[in-house]
């Protein structure tokens, strides 16, 4: 198969005719045609009077090697089979703790190689679970045990679905079948920034779940982890407490999937003497400017042009005072949502529907925080730091779940333009970050602003809106494992995903849980790695 690419499309260019396009364009005989499908498209906005597509196509043809010399940006690529080892039924079956990205695709995994899998998951199912998010952001009630952080399908249910990753690992393509297969739609698989969206994913994590069931694996709902067994340095069992029970389950093979708002399981650890490290991670808040103005100012006079979606953006700035301010998480046509988790702690996330259609978009602006900020080497150090900041931010919103929020204008001392208004519930109230952020972290967002504003003209306008406190965008701590992919410290525990260090986002976690499964699978077969 032959790969063309960087080549440019208009707008207005029909996707539905791309055997006409390699033979008018590509000068390919349809003789010599077997197939094309799209394998990749991005939008060129870098000219605002100019917008285009870029795509690549991969073809087959009877005469590769010969139309590979012919073509401009044509290279050979061999498409990736993933295969999954077959294993016989283990009477002591594999456990994944957790059920999101990183332990969903380390169930499908297992339970796909016959190991049948039993999931624990401290949170609801999805339609519970939407049930609990959307009470607290009305009412301010809020269950502990199912939330934005903690239930099936993970954080990433309630943010945007975002595909979007920076590693090169060959397993992505098999995630991103498996993904629409499950019902998310087909664009992901060739889009250069693909998405699912908060209301698709929801059904994509059910269907997922229920192939890790028809394959013989168990997911368990409303089971905490709460601690485990070991014999000479091995895991022997896991328990967990559902329905106010305490429950064991033997085990010798474990992935802990918990997330990295899973507080309570690094305490757990940290009492266990299990190997911890501390992790940078980043903090700050979230952004939000009218959804038009975002498209207008990434697409100029294209912004209605109905072939193009609401527009996204990714900056970064490198400050004097040796801090880089980012963006983080963009959800266009979006809103903040309440991302708590703790009682009397606050924190925020950004989350969008397929469509994007909501009337603001939104990122997060962070700041980098370094192991030396924490004033401690503890491993637990820079989660009593997420927290210390979480609980200020509870109170300066009123101590209600409501979110303080200052205007761009008011921050940096400028109160003209008219508010955006804010998404996040179930309330705001006018706070100026200096009350729970810390000082290097406002100056940083001081200085770095009004630089992004010269990069996306008016993205310094003084309407837009700063929600608080962002704290949630990696884990502080990392669960330390070898090239076994186990516990330095405790054989049989697998850290795994986002929570454990070992991720960034949906797919790179789930990419973590894949190969996790496969460390189990190898070491039922009996492998030596």
């Amino acid at each position: 198969m032959i790969r063309v690419g960087n080549i440019k499309v208009p707008l207005d260019f029909d996707f539905n005719d791309l055997v006409g396009f390699c033979t008018r364009r590509l000068g390919i005989s349809e003789n010599n045609l077997r197939k094309v499908r799209l394998a990749k498209k991005s939008v060129d906005a870098r000219k605002k009077s100019d917008i285009n597509f870029i795509i690549s196509l991969d073809i087959e043809a009877k005469d590769e090697k010969k139309l590979q010399k012919t073509l401009k940006n044509a290279v050979f690529v061999n498409e990736f089979r993933y295969k999954i080892d077959h294993v016989q039924p283990v009477s002591i079956r594999p456990v994944i703790v957790g059920f999101g990205p990183a332990g969903m695709f380390a169930a499908l995994v297992l339970a796909m190689a016959g190991a049948r899998p039993i999931v624990l998951e401290r949170g609801a199912d999805v339609d519970s679970r939407v049930k609990a998010v959307e009470e607290f952001r009305m009412t301010g009630r809020l269950n502990t045990e199912c939330n934005i952080q903690f239930g099936e399908g993970g954080a990433g249910t309630f943010s945007d679905g975002k595909l979007t990753t920076g590693i090169k690992d060959k397993r992505i393509g098999w995630i991103m079948s498996r993904l629409v297969e499950f019902g998310a739609p087909e664009e992901i698989r060739y889009l250069a920034k693909p998405h699912i969206g908060t209301d698709k994913l929801r059904d994509v994590v059910k269907n997922l779940r229920e192939r890790v069931i028809s394959l013989g694996g168990d997911v368990i709902f409303g089971a905490k982890f709460c601690g485990y067994k070991a014999e000479n340095g091995c895991i022997s069992s896991v328990f967990y407490e559902k329905d106010g029970n305490l429950h064991t389950i033997e085990a010798t093979d474990v992935i802990l999937a918990t997330g990295h708002s899973a507080r309570d399981v690094f305490e757990l650890l940290y009492r266990e003497n299990v190997s911890l490290s501390q992790k940078n991670f980043a903090v700050g808040v979230r952004i939000e400017h009218k959804r038009a103005f975002i498209d207008k100012a990434m697409y100029g006079d294209f912004a209605d042009h109905p072939a193009l979606k609401a527009a996204d953006y990714k900056l970064a700035v490198h400050l004097p005072n040796g801090r880089t301010l980012y963006t983080f998480c963009m959800c266009p046509g979006g809103e903040v949502v309440a991302a708590s988790s703790e009682e009397k702690r606050l924190a925020v996330n950004g989350m969008s529907c397929f469509a994007r259609d909501a009337e603001n978009s939104n990122s997060a602006l962070l700041v980098n925080i370094d192991t030396s900020d924490y004033g401690s080497d503890h491993p637990l150090a820079g989660m009593y730091f997420q927290r210390e900041l979480e609980e200020k931010a509870f109170i300066a919103g009123g101590a209600d779940y409501c979110a303080p929020v200052i205007t761009v204008g008011e921050f940096l001392g400028n109160n003209a333009g008219k508010d955006v208004a804010p998404s996040y519930r179930p309330g705001v109230k006018r706070v100026h970050p200096s009350e729970y952020l810390p000082d290097f972290v406002c100056d940083s967002l001081k200085m770095g602003i009004p630089e992004m504003g010269k990069k996306i003209k008016g993205f310094d306008s003084s309407g837009a809106l700063l929600t608080g406190i962002e704290s949630r965008s990696s884990s502080p701590v990392r669960i330390n494992r070898g090239e076994d992919m186990q516990s330095l410290s405790l054989k049989g525990l697998y850290p795994c995903g986002e929570g454990a260090g070992y991720a960034g986002g949906i797919v790179s976690a789930a990419a973590d849980g894949m190969k996790c499964a496969e460390a189990v699978i190898s070491r039922i077969k009996g492998k030596i790695f």
